[in-house]
């Protein structure tokens, strides 16, 4: 009797999950971007509230490689859901956009033998620059308190953003990524949380790591987590910190 018990909970358990799940997903509207040249960027919406004469914070979250494609789904199975929670809304009303980024392409655009920055931009970036400027003139975005956040190949993504766009961001939460160390001067300014784990066998810790010394050699205070037991998925633990959101959601542009 107990065990039918235990498990009738776990089944209810699982189903609202599911069904909350379900719920933050159906927030997201679904949206693309085309520019002049005919280039698309799919790309998911949340508008968490829209009071008029309110201007409102704006995160990008950038997904890891796994979720390429064009379904303009994949985007939100790790990470950016936390951003639509009710408690999250509720203290931290916000615009979210997570692009989707096509197959066999990438945000960020790096010679991975030394880490250095090439002097041209992904397409996919240079397409979420302009979708990031469409959003400023058509939707009511606080230009001081526009965030960057992703995960794996979103976190180098992350890096790759504020170190060719150092004027547009107001702070950075780069998990699991990397990036270059010789622009860390040139973005010392930008408040940054980064986040890894030390058993991350994808990407290493070493890469943050490299980037949290290089900023603080630079004049910059940035935060770093880095989670002893954790392996790759060190996003479930960074996105699910209210500490962080609540750091996140205070920054401004000086």
């Amino acid at each position: 009797m107990k065990s039918i018990k235990f498990n009738l909970i776990v089944v209810l358990v699982t189903l609202c999950c599911i069904t909350n799940l379900h719920a933050q997903s159906s927030l997201f509207s679904y949206e693309q971007y085309v520019n002049t040249k005919g280039d698309t960027l799919k790309y998911r919406q949340l508008v968490s509230d829209y009071a008029k004469d309110t201007k409102y914070p704006l995160v990008i979250f950038l997904h890891g490689s796994g979720e390429r494609g064009d379904d303009n789904k994949a985007q939100l199975k790790w990470g950016v859901k936390n951003f639509a929670t009710s408690e999250n809304m509720k203290l931290h009303p916000t615009i979210v956009i997570a692009p989707q980024c096509p197959k066999n392409t990438s945000w960020g655009n790096y010679s991975y033998e030394n880490m250095s920055l090439q002097p041209e931009p992904t397409k996919t970036m240079t397409l979420l620059i302009e979708l990031i400027h469409k959003a400023i003139e058509n939707l009511p975005v606080d230009t001081n308190r526009i965030y960057i956040t992703g995960l794996s190949m979103g976190g180098f993504g992350t890096f790759d953003a504020v170190s060719r766009y150092p004027d547009l961001f107001a702070a950075a939460v780069p998990v699991c990524g990397g990036g270059d160390v010789t622009k860390a001067e040139s973005i010392a300014h930008i408040p940054m949380w980064i986040f890894h784990g030390a058993k991350d066998d994808a990407v290493n810790a070493v890469l943050s790591q490299n980037m949290l010394n290089a900023l603080t050699k630079a004049g910059s205070y940035p935060g770093y987590t880095q989670y002893p037991e954790v392996g790759h998925f060190s996003w479930i633990a960074a996105y699910s910190d209210t500490m962080m959101m609540e750091w996140l959601f205070n920054q401004r542009k000086q």
